[in-house]
This record gives structure tokens, sequence and C-alpha cells, in this order.
């Protein structure tokens, strides 16, 4: 038990167009907002800029940056230096799988009208920086039973 880390594997979750807005963040550690700003500044920047060539890893700070674009979107995790890319790498994919089901192929607007949805995958797949479902058919069964009990409670409402 003395190896272990007491910091979240992944420290925070961005998702930004290519334009540089960021349409999606999520934070397993704790900053302030004015640092939260700056970095999702900074990480954006860095990760825009780089030639699609290159490897999705970057050094930064005392982490990792590991990202991927999927269309017009860059989907941006921090991770501890020790972390494995490959796995990072993986839950990114299996994010953007299941937003893609959700959705019938994911746009950058379903993102932005639909952002509740995305934070609800999001804490479907990741809780407190680790993954926590593996399994993409378990969570869209489980994002269908939260649609349905919203569902109930906005037909209760009308009537």
């Amino acid at each position: 038990l003395a190896n272990v880390s007491p910091r979240a594997m992944i420290q925070f979750f961005l998702l930004v167009s290519r334009q540089g807005k960021c349409r999606l963040s999520k934070w397993y550690a704790a900053y302030s907002d004015k640092d939260k700003k700056k970095m999702i500044r900074e990480v954006s920047q860095m990760c825009l800029a780089r030639p699609q060539k290159l490897c999705n890893f970057l050094e930064w700070r005392e982490y990792k940056l590991i990202y991927k674009r999927y269309a017009s979107l860059f989907f941006i995790t921090c991770v501890d230096k020790t972390d494995n890319e490959l796995i990072t790498l993986e839950v990114i994919h299996q994010f953007v799988e299941v937003l893609d089901r959700y959705f019938g192929n994911v746009c950058e607007l379903d993102l932005i009208f639909n952002f509740h949805k995305a934070y609800y995958i999001l804490d479907e797949l990741l809780i407190a920086g680790e993954q926590q479902e593996t399994s993409k058919k378990a969570m869209l069964k489980l994002i269908a039973e939260q649609d349905a009990v919203c569902e109930e409670g906005t037909d209760k409402d009308m009537q």
C-alpha cells in the first residue's frame, strides 16, 4: 500500500473544439477556477498546435497529456506520469463509442445542446478519475434507464 498514489488516475478530462472552445470539462482533482481556466487554455493550445502525425502523448508539468482527435473535437486527458497511455487512450475511445451509439453518429452540436447527457455518460464511465465501467452495453442500458426515469418525470409534470 505504500506505493499507491492518493491522486486520481485522470486529473481532468476535456473536450475541446478545433477552434479552441472547451465543450466539456470534468475535474477529478481540486483546482481554483482561475487555475482551471489557465490550464484549459494552456493544454488546448498545446494539443491543437501539434501536427496530426505526431504522437498523442505529451509531457506537461508533472503530468502527461493524452489526447485523441475525433472529427472536429479533441478529447484530452491529464494523467499521472506513471499511468499507462494506452489504457487512457482506450478510455477516451470507449467514451467516444458510447457517445456515438447514444447520439447516433455524435457531432459537436449534440454535445453543445445535450451537454448534460455527455456529462452523465462520462460519469458512468469514470468515477474520481478511475474507470468505473468497461462494458459499453451496460453503460448504454443505464443511460436508457436514466432517460426513462427522466421521461416519466416530465410526463407527470405535464399532467
